[in-house]
């Protein structure tokens, strides 16, 4: 091949070379951006459980009340969940976020812990009722008490964007223990949504307009750990004015994961990452 002839190809192949390059940076680059990930601390996330209805006339202060650790940057200590019941359906209004499983979870958290009333607005803290939460006092010391212990699981959350042409996001919670528990264990995950609202046409609110945040719209589990872990990967669909809000409020959805000893109803550590685009 004749000198100049070689240079010229050379020359051709340095660039496709760098061309396949940025390419692929490019792609990472892409990949990584519609990926987030979050990792429980070392020490113990309280999950505030709110059980709530739209149907109830004194829950809308403990919506609000729920509503102000709506972002995610408390999530180091406190980790809030709106789940709406459904025994007030029958009653005049029926709350269109209400799962009877969340009924059930109520009742089952309140058998655990040797009671038998459940009833709306009530509030758990790391799987524990607490009368007190609407004073100060009261939910702080809580608080203080679950995030002054070591964790003892130890959770791995990472959301990615779908496959192209579907919506929603893909869930890959990996959980472990980090100590020996006799008692089974857990794990569960929750998708939340964010600036829901509400004309409520009948029923002890007839008449409001109220406003809910951290509704769980979506409950994975009990998913047991087998020798000390387990992992839970879900493809998470929203619909087509979901995905659309979801794109243009950032935080709108989230997903929340949590270790609980079955046992006791006790959850043993949280985590938690707003949806990322």
């Amino acid at each position: 091949m004749h000198p100049v002839t070689r240079r010229f190809a050379d020359s051709r192949f340095v660039r496709a070379v760098a061309l396949l390059a940025a390419l692929a940076t490019s792609g990472a680059a892409q990949a990584a951006a519609s990926m987030c990930t979050a990792h429980s601390p070392a020490h113990r996330v309280a999950l505030v459980e709110l059980y709530s209805s739209e149907g109830c006339n004194s829950c809308p202060p403990a919506d609000r009340w729920l509503s102000q650790w709506k972002d995610s940057g408390t999530s180091q200590s406190i980790v809030p969940l709106a789940l709406h019941v459904d025994y007030w359906n029958s009653l005049g209004w029926t709350d269109r976020f209400s799962q009877h499983r969340f009924t059930e979870r109520q009742q089952s958290l309140t058998d655990l812990a040797g009671a038998h009333t459940i009833y709306t607005p009530e509030v758990f803290v790391s799987g524990r009722e607490l009368r007190g939460w609407s004073q100060p006092e009261s939910f702080e010391e809580r608080i203080h008490k679950v995030t002054a212990e070591p964790a003892q699981a130890d959770i791995a959350l990472a959301l990615a964007a779908p496959a192209q042409g579907s919506t929603g996001f893909n869930v890959d919670a990996r959980f472990t223990a980090k100590a020996v528990i006799s008692e089974p264990l857990n794990a569960y995950v929750a998708v939340y949504e964010n600036a829901l609202t509400s004309q409520v046409r009948a029923g002890e609110n007839s008449g409001a307009t109220l406003h809910h945040e951290r509704v769980v719209r979506q409950w994975i589990g009990p998913v047991p750990l087998a020798a000390g872990s387990a992992q839970i990967h879900r493809d998470i669909a929203l619909d087509a004015a979901e995905a659309a809000d979801a794109n243009a409020q950032p935080g709108k959805f989230g997903v929340v994961a949590f270790v609980e000893n079955a046992a006791t109803g006790e959850v043993l550590q949280v985590a938690e990452l707003a949806a990322c685009h």
